[in-house]
């Protein structure tokens, strides 16, 4: 456990991203590497809610299609939806390690499921990426996805990796020069004052804990959608 760390990701609970939420956003959208290059190991090193917020109109890529992060959830240790609730195990190993690295589990034995390790190593935090907006090799996307409309390509956690061709061989692979690649976007801080908060979907355990972050208005959020 890491005390400290963990009360820095819950400090703001329950429920209230805080008055300084669009400047923080703006400031660590300005501070990291410009468009066209990859998020730093630094970006993911600090408390998770920080990163979920701050990957909101990031990019991510992987095998000749990207998209726009438009949705995400934070997961930590210290609550029980978090796989790393557990402890340290074979399968949540990944979790307690370096930042930066690619978390990518199987959700109910059918959809891959990516997430950004976050904090100082050893202690079990992750970020998931929800939902993406298209932006490149969309024709890709579709063939993937099977023709479905373009607001559903990447509207959901397991739409998007069947969208991006990321599979469990991409778990444990590093997202600072791996085979998946996140990007600060061109004009994230604009998006700043646009995330909205609300509680985690498709769990049963912490749902009380708003922890879910989404570019308000975007089509491509998953549903429901926060109020």
């Amino acid at each position: 456990m890491a005390p400290e760390t963990a009360a820095k990701a819950t400090a703001r609970e329950p429920g209230q991203p805080g008055p300084t939420r669009s400047a923080r956003v703006g400031r660590t959208g300005a501070s990291w590497a410009d468009a066209g290059r990859r998020l730093p190991e630094a970006f993911y090193a600090r408390p998770v809610l920080e990163v979920a917020r701050g990957l909101i109109g990031c990019i991510v890529e992987h095998d000749g299609a990207c998209g726009m992060i438009v949705e995400t959830e934070a997961y930590h240790e210290r609550e029980p939806a978090c796989h790393a609730f557990a402890g340290v195990t074979p399968r949540t190993r990944v979790l307690f390690g370096r930042p930066g690295t690619a978390y990518v589990y199987r959700s109910y034995g059918i959809h891959a499921l990516l997430n950004t390790v976050c904090e100082p190593a050893g202690t079990g935090a992750a970020v998931l990426i929800r939902a993406l907006e298209p932006v490149s090799g969309i024709e890709r996307m579709r063939e993937r996805r099977g023709g479905v409309a373009d607001e559903q390509l990447c509207s959901g956690p397991g739409k998007l990796t069947q969208a991006l061709a990321v599979e469990l061989s991409e778990n444990d692979t590093s997202l600072l020069d791996g085979p998946v690649r996140l990007f600060a976007g061109a004009g994230r801080t604009l998006l700043a004052s646009r995330v909205a908060v609300g509680a985690r979907i498709g769990i049963t355990k912490a749902v009380d804990l708003r922890w879910r972050f989404c570019l308000e208005g975007n089509p491509h959020v998953s549903r429901p959608r926060p109020a």
